[in-house]
Formats: structure tokens, C-alpha cells, sequence
């Protein structure tokens, strides 16, 4: 039977979906994780999820859906991380189109088999690197519909939704220690964000280089949390 004591969590191995995982471990009595292999450059995200899902005490499982999603500099080799994308020069070339869609209508489909109704997504749309499908709007509009496909009370929880990611690294400092990690040092460490897949280089807040929008984004995010004293 489906319990609200338990959440599946929409796990990439990024900061965002990192904090959030320990965050709904905070709230949930159960917590399993879920990720995506769709043909990413940045597929070490996954091994770094295998990771911090076995650091934390739970199960992970990644569905293979590559081929099903293209149209994106994530996952085309030539085409360039900074660009505007080609379908519509208002959205960045790292868009994904129906990344979202698609990742939630699964996870809803792997939760309902397991009697899980609460999903935990780290969309954010104060900080959203002009991606729609990560606003409220769409979260809300997916709730409904899958709420109403799986005849459930499905819920989406989206704690990084109106924060920005200097505040989303307050929110990993402020979860302390969780299920034994120390969640700051966890997320800086271990997860990965950089678009290009690089974890040569270990920087203050964490792997990668300053030459895509992601490792950009991160970066300054944790500066203005240093700078607040938040970190």
C-alpha cells in the first residue's frame, strides 16, 4: 500500500539533486534514489551518485533511456556548451527538451510500483539557467497529471524551487550531518556538476572548470553563500 513515509528521489549525482537527497532523508522514514543514463557528457554524475547513495544508506537504481532524449549540447559532442540552443535562441544549448517530463513520468511509474507516492526533484526555477521545464508552473501541471494517470495522490517535492544556488549551499550547510555525511562536505566533494564531466580539478566548490554554464553557476553560487557566511 502506498505510504507518505516514504520518497523516491530524482538522483543525477549534482549538487542540487545531492542536497536534496539529504533533505528528504530528513523528512522521510525511507528514501530510495533514482537516476538517468541518457547519453550525458557528464556521465561520471552517475558513478558519483552510485557513490553518495551507498555513503548514505540507500538504494539507487539508473534507468537507461538513451536515445529518447537529444537536442542538447549535454548530449551532442558538437555543439557548443555556451551557445544558444538551435531550436530557440532564448534557451541555452544545454536544454534538454522533455528532459523533465519524461524523468518525472518515469520515476512516477517506478514510485507507484513500489507504493511510493512522494517524488523529490531538485528543479529550480530562482536559479533555473532559463530551462521551463524546471518552473513551478510545469511541476504543478506534472503533479496533476500524473496524479490523475496513476488515479494517486502523487506529490512533488521540490525544496530548491525558489532558491538560489548561493542559498542552496546554506541549505546543505544547514542540513549538518545527515545519515552520518557531513551533507556540505558531501555535496562539494562527491557530487558533480560540471557539464563537461572534468573532476580533475578540485576547486573550492568542488570539480570542474569555469568554461560551462553549470560549473559557472556553482561557483558563484558558493562565493555569495562565503561571502554571507553561510558556508
Amino acid at each position: 500500500m502506498p505510504t507518505d513515509s516514504a520518497a523516491l528521489v530524482l538522483f543525477s549525482g549534482g549538487q542540487d539533486s545531492t542536497t536534496c537527497l539529504f533533505w528528504a532523508l530528513q523528512r522521510f522514514a525511507q528514501v530510495q534514489t533514482l537516476g538517468f543514463s541518457y547519453g550525458q557528457k557528464h556521465a561520471v554524475e552517475i558513478e558519483q551518485a552510485e557513490q553518495i547513495a551507498e555513503k548514505a544508506g540507500v538504494a539507487y537504481d539508473c534507468i537507461d533511456l538513451t536515445g529518447a532524449l537529444s537536442g542538447s549540447a549535454l548530449t551532442e559532442h558538437d555543439k557548443d556548451m555556451n551557445a544558444p540552443h538551435a531550436q530557440n535562441e532564448d534557451l541555452p544549448a544545454s536544454f534538454v527538451p522533455g528532459r523533465n517530463a519524461l524523468f518525472l513520468s518515469t520515476a512516477a511509474s517506478y514510485a507507484y510500483n513500489r507504493g511510493i507516492t512522494q517524488l523529490v526533484g531538485g528543479m529550480c526555477q530562482t536559479d533555473y539557467s532559463g530551462y521551463p521545464d524546471c518552473r513551478r508552473t510545469f511541476i504543478s501541471a506534472m503533479q496533476t497529471s500524473l496524479s490523475l494517470a496513476m488515479d494517486a495522490d502523487l506529490q512533488i517535492h521540490t525544496p530548491l524551487m525558489d532558491r538560489t544556488k548561493a542559498e542552496t549551499w546554506k541549505l546543505a550547510a544547514d542540513l549538518g550531518t545527515v545519515a552520518g555525511c557531513d551533507v556540505l562536505e558531501t555535496v562539494r566533494v562527491m557530487s558533480h556538476t560540471d557539464y563537461n564531466g572534468d573532476r580533475s580539478h578540485l576547486n573550492e566548490w568542488g570539480y570542474g572548470q569555469l568554461d560551462n554554464p553549470a560549473s559557472k553557476l556553482r561557483a558563484q553560487g558558493y562565493e555569495e553563500a562565503k561571502e554571507k557566511g553561510w558556508v
